[in-house]
């Protein structure tokens, strides 16, 4: 999969990522949301009602909601508040990268 704008490593932007220090919490709820990926696959293979497999899947939209709204709280408290203390463009453009990743989260 190619990388949208804005990923990579630390480097490309200058740092460490606020979510570093939840860096494990993430990692195992993003693990029990690829196991919920594979177990709706598994329904679908076996041809289970329509109604069990929406269940699930609103399961692991809210799971997947929970992870992105972390990751955008930590971006705020520390990409975005950092820039604004630093001042000049870079605030500007990490107020414009979260915003923009507001934008995407409400209209998924």
């Amino acid at each position: 999969m190619a990388d949208a704008p804005g990923d990579g490593d630390a480097g490309e932007h200058g740092g460490s990522h606020g979510y570093i220090t939840r860096k494990d919490d993430y990692l195992k709820r993003l693990s029990r949301i690829e196991g919920q990926a594979r177990g709706l696959q598994r329904m679908v293979e076996q041809e289970k009602y329509c109604i069990d497999i929406l269940t699930q899947v609103s399961a692991m939209t809210k799971a997947l909601e929970s992870v992105a709204l972390g990751l955008l709280e930590e971006h705020l408290a520390h990409c975005v508040v950092e820039a604004a203390r630093s001042g000049g463009p870079e605030a500007d453009i990490k107020v414009k990268e979260a915003s923009d990743a507001i934008a995407r989260l409400v209209r998924s």
